[in-house]
């Protein structure tokens, strides 16, 4: 936790990524989004069916950051403008590990404050020679982008408003029990040893999980149970339209300690 660095939460970081918050979670906003895009904020508030919401946040996005002006635009713009928060979430999807990916991760360390502990290979710290590989990802990945990390603080802020309208989902700042496949459970940091099935062990900082028990094994032979606070959630499949994650039942969570718990397999 000591490598943690600053951020532009309410919230300081290693708040952020402790099990304390994740059992006691509090609102988590990103300095200035909600504020400047107030208008916008009104106008959902207006809106009683979350498909119609989803439009209207594409429309605003496409509008704010001329994301549909691309073909108009000379070769160079009109690369930055198609590479939108779309083609990263795309991305992420099919390699967690990508340039796409890495911009990801690199707008969880900018704006949590909680660093990668994995990118292709295993980033011991800031400061270790490993990171570096995750770095030049991301800097390549940010490039040619019309402001990729606005784009993913308004997407932020729009998955937590819309969690809050899902009038199936619990209250404020409670939590939604997800599920991950892995293959390589005794990679993770060991944080402590609750029982024979729990632990708390350190995540990435951006991870992708399933509300759903029996796809998390598809995905590897020891699935965890945790429970997520709404506030770490980042985006999930049913949160726009036409998502290519849609019925995947996919979350992607911000990471730090977590209490996980081994599912045991029924087969």
């Amino acid at each position: 936790m000591s490598a943690l660095g600053f951020n532009l939460c309410n919230l300081p970081p290693w708040v952020i990524a402790s099990r304390h918050f994740n059992d006691h979670p509090q609102s988590l906003e990103i300095q200035g989004v909600r504020q400047a895009n107030r208008h916008f904020f009104g106008k959902l508030a207006a809106i009683e069916s979350a498909a119609d919401r989803a439009v209207v946040f594409n429309d605003y996005m496409s509008v704010k950051y001329q994301l549909h002006h691309w073909q108009s635009q000379t070769d160079a713009a009109r690369r930055s403008l198609k590479n939108s928060y779309l083609r990263f979430l795309r991305g992420w999807m099919m390699d967690s590990n990508s340039v796409e990916g890495a911009v990801l991760k690199g707008w969880v360390e900018s704006r949590m404050g909680i660093p990668p502990t994995f990118h292709k290979i295993r980033i011991p710290g800031i400061h270790a020679e490993e990171y570096m590989t995750y770095a030049m990802d991301r800097t390549r990945g940010s490039a040619r982008t019309n402001a990729i990390n606005a784009q993913l603080d308004l997407l932020y802020e729009y998955c937590q408003y819309e969690l809050l309208q899902r009038s199936s989902l619990p209250a404020r700042n409670s939590h939604l029990v997800l599920y991950r496949g892995t293959n390589d459970a005794n990679d993770y940091d060991l944080i402590e040893n609750i029982g024979r099935r729990e632990q708390i062990v350190r995540l990435n900082n951006l991870v992708s999980f399933t509300d759903n028990e029996e796809r998390a094994w598809e995905f590897g032979d020891t699935v965890w149970e945790i429970q997520a606070p709404l506030t770490k959630i980042f985006f999930f499949d049913d949160l726009l339209p036409n998502s290519i994650m849609k019925g995947e039942g996919e979350y992607l969570v911000i990471g730090g300690e977590y209490r996980v718990r081994r599912v045991m397999c029924t087969v």
